[in-house]
């Protein structure tokens, strides 16, 4: 897998403005057939209409959404191997606190030699579960407060 260590930076001023306007269409066209497989885009007058699967059109709507919003959008296949850095890239923490999370059995990984590698899937697999742990505690506190009369 050819993944980029560096950093990438988000879009700004014309290119997440370039995006919003992309999303509208690509939104349109995914409203008009909710049901469909496939998405027919109309590329140049005289030419052939490309049909898209839904899947990757509904891909490119969401890394357009998060252009838009002046995000960075990073795409990795699920079986690809990250080194431990690009994983705690892709989790926005530090390379020191990803691998207590992996010695802690949190994450999956393997070793290659002296290096760890982690499957994007596993990497993907924790973030869901820390979402849903984060989530809970969220709706928790709410009810605590709730209970409380703080709201």
């Amino acid at each position: 897998m050819s993944t980029s260590t560096a950093r990438p930076t988000p879009p700004a001023g014309a290119n997440a403005d370039f995006a919003a306007r992309a999303l509208k269409p690509v939104k349109r066209s995914l409203a008009r057939s909710p049901h469909a497989d496939r998405i027919r885009f109309r590329i140049e007058d005289g030419e052939p209409d490309l049909e898209v699967p839904r899947e990757a059109v509904e891909l490119l709507a969401t890394v357009l959404s998060h252009m838009a919003a002046g995000r960075t959008v990073s795409i990795v296949p699920e079986h690809a191997e990250l080194t431990t850095q690009q994983a705690a890239d892709m989790l926005n923490v530090s390379r020191p606190f990803l691998i207590g999370l992996l010695e802690a059995g949190e994450i999956d990984y393997r070793k290659v030699g002296t290096h760890r590698r982690i499957k994007a899937q596993s990497l993907i697999e924790y973030q869901r579960q820390d979402d849903q742990k984060r989530r809970a505690a969220a709706d928790e506190l709410t009810a605590l407060n709730q209970e409380m009369g703080l709201i």
